[in-house]
């Protein structure tokens, strides 16, 4: 019977999860759960079994820092290293496969509910936290939030500094963060 219920549970994500194939990014969810960077701190004061989820690559964390308080942090999308778009002058991202196992192996053993709170927060709230929040709530999740200004924010619309992302988002609202990840909490490609 043990060995049933995972495949059971498999089976019944698989279609939610081709939902947010390769690429897919959008900013609004399913559920419709939505909160700043700063009311997602404050949910995570009063609520004790709130989950904080960060979906940015690994790369990401390294060079702009990560929240404090930092629950699980498995990447919605990585940078595909092997391939440099020359055209775009960047590397290009690509779905990471592994994002629903590695997500649900981390929410069991936290022991998370269907019921708790699980907030998504991506660099700024605008392509990954909402497919990532819709993938985890087709796992059963109820309470799954997506952070609207990320860790990052918006970026200034002018001045010397225009296009530097310092509008709201976790780090720029005076939140603790940190450049150093715990290394319990950081994802390592499976």
């Amino acid at each position: 019977m043990k060995q049933v219920l995972p495949a059971l549970a498999l089976a019944i994500m698989l279609p939610f999860a081709a939902q947010a194939q390769e690429g897919d990014s959008y900013s609004e969810t399913k559920l419709g759960l939505y909160a700043t960077a700063t009311e997602a701190h404050a949910m995570m004061e009063t609520d004790p079994r709130a989950i904080l989820i960060d979906v940015r690559d690994p790369s990401e964390l390294m060079f702009t820092g990560a929240a404090e308080g930092l629950d699980i942090h498995v990447p919605w999308m990585v940078l595909d290293r092997s391939a440099f778009s020359a055209e775009k002058g960047v590397w290009p991202m690509k779905r990471n496969e592994g994002f629903e196992a590695s997500v649900k192996a981390r929410l069991d053993a936290l022991g998370v509910t269907p019921e708790d709170t699980i907030i998504v927060m991506c660099r700024s709230g605008s392509s990954r936290s909402a497919p990532a929040a819709d993938v985890i709530n087709a796992m059963g999740y109820t309470k799954v939030w997506s952070v609207t200004d990320g860790f990052e924010g918006g970026t200034l619309k002018e001045g010397a500094s225009k296009g530097v992302r310092a509008v709201d988002g976790w780090r720029n609202s005076g939140l603790p963060w940190s450049y150093k990840v715990d290394p319990g909490i950081a994802w390592t490609q499976e």
